[in-house]
Order: structure tokens, then C-alpha cells, then sequence
């Protein structure tokens, strides 16, 4: 796990040519070569490498090849191990799997380099990354690829574990455990789709009673009131109201339904009011009228076991997120787009939503959709903004709105860290009332999110060219659209929200502190508001002494 010193990440570098000069002559080979370069990743006390078998996992410089020729050290990672995980199985599923391999196209080196830009921001160096490919006839060509694929450290057993592939030896009784491990998986196949049929029948039973509910508070509230409702009314004036469904930063109770979790230093702020089946029921309206195909009806099912009835994330077939790149599409309509948003906002709240975000690495619907946060209407936006802040529920699913590693859209070069924070902006700058309320609770969970314990110092001891999980320039575009925010004299809670994020962007970056004092306007200026606002003040005051 990464700590407030963080955790060394050093390159391993490999020379395959020795072994390819002595089995291949000079002609065979095109040119001389100065190296066939193999690399691994070493972080966390384990080798990382991908090869014919896919994501590989050692103990660091046990493979095939021996000790490595060099070893260079990339930087150091604050990234936490599990996150790191998520990211590997992300990899492991999608863009990095044994089928993609390509020796000298689509290989070791490059893993090396996207997995050091997200654990540090450091580059491989890119003699080893654009090795020259032999300039051989394709029958040569692609014999020399299955040799190299058969010199790269691949043992003859790989057990494959959340989506990583780590090498170990066979143990005596592997055969026999192996065999009981997959006895065991279909019997637990069997009893899970029994009590997936048991919970669809309840559900069922549960949505009759509701409905049944639901008639009888309508019957009741068009009743005349009684005198002892009017005496009740008069007795509860002055008391406090009850707390309302929508945003909320407070932690859930430990005897409620939510399940328990870590309460982290500043509490998000989440819509927990967003109910998943009456969200799913509005997205079937949205559909009626729509023409689906098979795969997508089985995809709407899906959708309908995870939200309504609580299954897993597992039941979410490998084209799930195909079919709502399609919803999310142009063709769909504005209500569908609206409604399915919605559909993800509830889902946000649920602690396996982060298995679904890792499989969007290829194609990037999601994030993809939600850069043209400007070109939506009013309700998208407002829905996709819901649907950013209830990912905040959870540390993995928030860690994935944070990403660092850029990708390509439209021409473009993106992160998840940049959309995030376009949608933040924009939302929060906005002068409708619902946008600017979840733009600021997204603002407030953006820059709340890191520590501040972990924070200080962390500049100092990173390298010149690495980045933090939160951009310096994407601090110093945060405040300013916090002090845009303040100069337009919010409310109580939306001055909170913006005075809080402030209070920890003049610590995630250095450039923050001068930015308030020369851009204003002065947060001091607010003093007397509230008690909770005087202490985020006090928090920013300290910074700009």
C-alpha cells in the first residue's frame, strides 16, 4: 500500500540480442542491433511484465532471463496498492491481453511505459520503447516473432487471479486443488442462479407491495385533515424539520441498510435519494418506442438484475457497456441519454460500480460522452453531474475519476482527471440552480478528495516531470472557478462547499496561495457567515500568511 513517503517504482531492463545473434544470422536479422530490449515494472515487491500469456506477476528478477541487464529507477507512487490492482485487471481484460500481443508492435516495453505514467508519470526510455523492427520479408518477419515470444518469461503453469496473471511453480497437489477450486465454482454457479430466481420472485412480491403502498399514501393525502392532524401541525412548529432526501455529506448510520465503510477525513457529498428501480423503471419508459436487438434487451436485463434486484456486477455481460455507449449516443434521444444517466448515478452508489468503470478503458464511453458536458442539454448535464458526485461513495470508483493516463477522443488527448474537471467547472459556473448545486458538491468532492496530511511535502520529494493524481493546472482551474463562485456571493451551503475546496487547493498546490491573493476576491470577506465557513476560512488564511 502507498504511503505518505510512497513506494519506489524501478524499471527492469532485459538484452534479448545476445540470444537472438547466436540463433539468427546477420541476414536474417536486417541490420545490427544494438539490443532486443524485454522490460518489467517493479513495484510493491512484484515484477510486472506482459507477454504471450498476457499481464505476468514474479517475484522481482526470477524469470527465464535471469537478473536484468539495467535497472533505472522511475520514481516513487503514491497511487494505493488496490487501486494499482483495479488498474492491472483494467489492463488485463482490455487493451493488454494475451490475444493483443504483439512482439515489437504491441509489447512488453510499451506495458512498461503506460503502467510507469500512471504509477509516477515517468516515460521509458524511448530507445527501448521504439526499438527498430528488423527490416526482414513478413515470413521472416513473423518467425522471428514467435521466437521472441518464446524467449519472453512465460513459466509453464499461470494461474490467473483478478484479472492478473502471476507466474508460480506447479506444487505437487496443484491438479487436485485445481479440480476441487473448479468443482467448487459450479456449484456456486448453481446456487447463485437459484437465488437469483428466488430474489427476482421477491422483488416481484416487493414491487407489488410498494405499488399497493404507494395507492394507499395517495388515498391518504387527498383525505381532508383531521383536527388531531392540525393539532399535530401546531404542536411541531419551531421543531426541526427532518432531514430531506438529496445531498448529503453525512456518513450513513451503522445500523442502517448502507453497508459500513471508512468515514475519510472530509465526507463526500452524495444524492442517495436516487432510487435504482424507479430510475430503471423511467429508463423502460424512455425505451418503449425504441427498437432494441436482441443483445440489447439482454443488456437491459442485465441492467435490471444489477440495479433492481442487487446482483452483482457479474452479471453484466461483456457487451453491457456497448449498450450504453449506445443509449449515450446521439441517435438515442435526449430522454434515453437523461435516463440512463440516471440509472448510473444510482449505480454510482454501489461498492462494485468500479469493475464496471475499469472495462471502459478501450473504448471510453462514458468519459467520452461526458467531455461534451457544454453541448448537452440542461438535464443531461444535471445527471451526468449526479452521477460524478455519488462516485465519490467509494475510494475505488472516486480513484477512477482521478486518472492521470491520457487517451485519444475526436483528435483529442483527454484524462479522466481533465473531464472530471470540466463537468466540475462548468456545472458549478452555471446559472441554473440544479447544475450550480451539484457542480459545487462536485467541486467540494474533487478537492477534498486527497488528504491534506498526505499532500504536504509530496511536492518536494516527486520528480520534476512527475504528476500528482490532481494536476497543478488543474488546482489552479479549480480555484478559479471557486473564486468566480465567491464573487458571486452564494448562498450559505454553496459558499461552505466553495470555501472548503479552496481551503484544500491552496495546499495541493503552490501555485493556489498566490492565485487568491492577486485574483480576489478575498474569502475574508465572508467572515460571519457561519461558524463551519469561518473555520474553511481560517484554513485558507493560514496558507496566504
Amino acid at each position: 500500500m502507498a504511503t505518505e513517503e510512497g513506494v519506489p517504482v524501478d524499471l527492469y531492463i532485459y538484452d534479448l540480442s545476445n540470444v537472438l545473434v547466436s540463433l539468427l544470422s546477420p541476414d536474417i536479422l536486417g541490420r545490427p542491433s544494438a539490443g532486443m530490449w524485454h522490460s518489467a515494472v517493479v513495484v510493491f515487491g512484484r515484477e510486472y511484465f506482459y507477454g504471450g500469456a498476457g499481464v505476468s506477476a514474479c517475484a522481482p528478477g526470477s524469470t527465464q532471463l535471469g537478473a536484468p541487464r539495467q535497472v533505472e529507477r522511475l520514481g516513487t507512487t503514491f497511487v494505493p496498492h488496490q487501486v494499482f490492482v483495479d488498474y492491472l485487471q483494467g489492463l488485463a481484460t482490455t487493451t493488454y491481453t494475451a490475444a493483443a500481443h504483439r512482439v515489437l508492435e504491441h509489447d512488453c516495453n510499451r506495458f512498461s511505459d503506460e503502467v510507469a505514467q500512471f504509477l509516477c508519470g515517468a516515460r521509458v526510455p524511448k530507445h527501448i520503447v521504439a526499438q527498430p523492427e528488423p527490416e526482414v520479408s513478413q515470413p521472416l518477419r513473423l518467425a522471428l516473432g514467435a521466437l521472441l515470444d518464446q524467449m519472453l518469461p512465460v513459466t509453464e503453469q499461470v494461474a490467473y487471479a483478478n484479472g492478473v496473471r502471476h507466474a508460480r511453480r506447479d506444487s505437487p497437489d496443484y491438479l487436485t486443488l485445481n479440480n476441487q477450486i473448479e468443482e467448487a465454482r459450479l456449484q456456486s454457479q448453481q446456487l447463485e442462479q437459484r437465488r437469483s430466481t428466488l430474489a427476482e420472485k421477491l422483488a416481484r412480491k416487493e414491487r407489488r407491495r410498494e405499488k399497493k403502498r404507494k395507492k394507499l399514501q395517495r388515498d391518504s393525502d387527498l383525505a381532508p385533515a383531521s383536527d388531531d392532524d392540525m393539532a399535530e401541525g401546531v404542536e411541531t412548529q419551531g421543531m426541526p424539520e427532518p432531514t430531506r432526501a438529496g445531498p448529503s455529506s453525512r456518513a450513513p448510520d451503522a445500523e442502517g441498510d448502507e453497508p459500513a465503510r471508512r468515514v475519510s477525513r472530509d465526507p463526500p457529498i452524495l444524492y442517495r435519494d436516487l432510487d435504482g428501480a424507479a430510475e430503471f423503471e423511467g429508463l423502460t419508459r424512455a425505451l418503449e418506442d425504441a427498437t432494441l436487438s436482441e443483445d440489447e434487451r439482454q443488456s437491459l436485463d442485465e441492467l435490471q438484475q444489477y440495479l433492481v434486484h442487487g446482483e452483482g456486477s457479474w452479471v453484466l455481460g461483456d457487451n453491457f457497456l456497448d449498450f450504453i455507449g449506445r443509449l449515450l449516443s446521439e441517435e438515442a434521444g435526449a430522454a434515453v441519454r437523461r435516463a440512463a444517466l440516471r440509472c448510473l448515478a444510482a449505480a454510482a452508489l454501489r461498492d462494485d460500480v468500479s469493475l464496471l468503470l475499469h472495462q471502459d478503458r478501450r473504448q471510453h464511453a462514458l468519459l467520452g460522452y461526458a467531455h461534451r458536458v457544454d453541448q448537452l442539454p440542461t438535464p443531461e448535464q444535471h445527471a451526468l453531474a449526479l452521477f460524478m458526485c455519488n462516485l465519490f461513495e467509494h475510494a475505488s470508483s472516486a480513484e477512477w475519476l482521478l486518472y492521470i493516463s491520457e487517451w485519444e477522443a475526436n483528435g483529442r488527448t483527454l484524462s479522466n482527471i481533465r473531464v472530471t474537471t470540466k463537468v466540475c467547472v462548468h456545472c458549478a459556473l452555471s446559472e441554473e440552480p440544479e447544475l450550480r448545486d451539484a457542480g459545487t458538491a462536485l467541486l467540494y468532492n474533487v478537492a477534498t478528495k486527497e488528504r491534506l496530511a498526505a499532500y504536504r511535502g509530496v511536492r518536494s520529494r516527486l520528480p520534476g516531470h512527475a504528476k500528482c493524481k490532481v494536476f497543478d493546472e488543474v488546482c489552479v482551474e479549480l480555484a478559479m472557478a471557486a473564486l468566480q463562485l465567491l464573487g458571486a456571493a452564494p448562498a450559505e451551503e454553496h459558499l461552505w462547499r466553495t470555501c472548503s475546496a479552496l481551503a484544500r487547493l491552496v495546499h495541493h498546490s503552490p501555485d493556489v496561495p498566490q492565485l487568491v491573493a492577486v485574483v480576489g476576491p478575498d474569502p475574508s470577506a465572508y467572515r460571519g457567515t457561519s461558524a463551519r465557513v469561518d473555520e474553511q476560512i481560517e484554513l485558507i488564511a493560514q496558507k496566504l500568511k
